[in-house]
């Protein structure tokens, strides 16, 4: 503000201090009145018609009304007026007392040079400026604060929501009349995941899973697996994809390049590493398909535990591709356990090579069900997990 916006009221029983004051502070550019007395200028505070000063100037020795009474008033009337006392009386205790009532300066008459006064008049209407422009800030804050806990409430009632959807989509362990049982665990990192899991006995023969890993994290992570989910399902259901011997051998790769497809399609800006397999629960033949999955899944059989071989590139970063179809005859007694990537930062090896050494070590002395692998893993007690974590099993003849 200019100092001609600047509105000052002089109080001082000392006519020609008084008019000295005014005039020479008026020279400067203020915008000022005056009061002869604690009287008058409590009346010219109260006047409705007038707004209130932006800084008053005070002597403490007057005969209507002391200077300490009229600090105190201030004070309480109006707690963010600044306040400057001009006082002959020069009594360390006056000068505490008054600063302890609010003054913001105390000034010696008599004042020979009014230029000290403009000098602490410009620092305290500065000071006070900043006080205002900090409340400001504080209630622009304070608004902004409770926008966001608002905005974080309805995030955390969608993310209650994505994760009660989420959930009811994911399916539920079986065992099926010749032996084979699925299973499987979510660790995720957020509260939603960004893996999913889903798996399916068809026509009663072709026991069909996949682990889905969706780049990045959160809620359009998660999204992605629910639209997943529906668009295999629909696959299965209206296109019966791996209901027959035909779609057994080629299913997992039409699969995959229909999902390759409609993500370019949709442009959803995410990719999905996958592992897909179909069991035939008649011959136990395996095919599978591999779609930048990482690690690769283990195979636990009586002759010990071996990573499965394939190679592909992940869905929905290259428009036109395939995907090898690989074939593996099951013994009678097996485990496959199959891992999202966030289980290899759950190991303390610092190389990729050593990482999954150590987890075949592990899953070898498991028995291969979920159970027993998470309990090996200590998967359950994990927390603030860097990644999420996803583990399949499907298990013929294990325990």
């Amino acid at each position: 503000m200019t100092p001609a916006s600047r509105k000052l009221l002089i109080i001082d029983d000392d006519v020609l201090v008084r008019q000295s004051i005014v005039t020479y502070l008026t020279d400067s550019g203020f915008c000022v009145c005056s009061a002869s007395d604690a009287t008058a200028a409590l009346e010219l505070l109260a006047n409705p018609d007038l707004s209130l000063p932006d800084l008053i100037i005070t002597d403490l020795r007057m005969p209507n009304g002391d200077g300490l009474q009229l600090l105190q008033l201030l004070h309480d009337r109006h707690p963010s007026l600044p306040v400057i006392v001009i006082s002959g009386a020069g009594v360390m205790n006056d000068v505490v007392t008054s600063l302890r009532l609010g003054a913001r300066d105390y000034l010696i008459k008599p004042v020979v040079d009014l230029e000290v006064l403009v000098h602490s008049i410009n620092k305290v209407l500065d000071r006070q400026d900043l006080e205002e422009e900090n409340k400001r800030y504080r209630v622009q804050l304070e608004n902004a604060n409770r926008e966001l806990k608002e905005n974080l409430r309805v995030l955390e009632r969608d993310q209650i929501a994505g994760r009660r959807v989420q959930r009811r989509l994911m399916p539920s362990g079986f065992t099926t009349e010749e032996g084979y049982t699925a299973a499987h665990t979510i660790v995720p990192s957020l509260f939603l995941s960004g893996d999913f899991v889903d798996y399916a006995h068809i026509k009663r023969r072709y026991l069909a899973f996949y682990l889905a890993d969706v780049s990045g994290h959160g809620a359009s992570s998660a999204f992605v697996t629910i639209w997943l989910k529906h668009l295999v399902s629909r696959m299965v259901r209206e296109e019966g994809l791996f209901g027959d011997e035909s779609s057994f051998a080629q299913g997992a790769d039409l699969m995959l390049r229909q999902i390759n497809r409609e993500l370019h399609e949709t442009r959803l800006s995410h990719h999905l590493t996958l592992f897909v397999g179909v069991i035939d629960t008649v011959t136990h033949k395996m095919h599978y398909v591999v779609a930048g999955h990482l690690p690769m899944p283990i195979l636990l059989t009586d002759e010990g535990a071996e990573y499965l071989t394939g190679r592909g590139k992940p869905v929905g970063i290259f428009k036109e591709v395939s995907w090898e179809v690989y074939e593996r005859q099951l013994p009678e007694k097996f485990a496959l356990v199959c891992f999202s990537d966030g289980i290899l930062e759950t190991l303390s090896q610092q190389e990729l090579q050593e990482k999954e050494a150590q987890l075949l070590k592990l899953i070898a002395s498991s028995s291969g069900g979920l159970d027993s692998v998470c309990n090996t893993l200590v998967i359950k007690e994990i927390r603030d997990n860097p990644d999420d974590i996803a583990v399949l099993s499907i298990t013929r003849g294990v325990s």
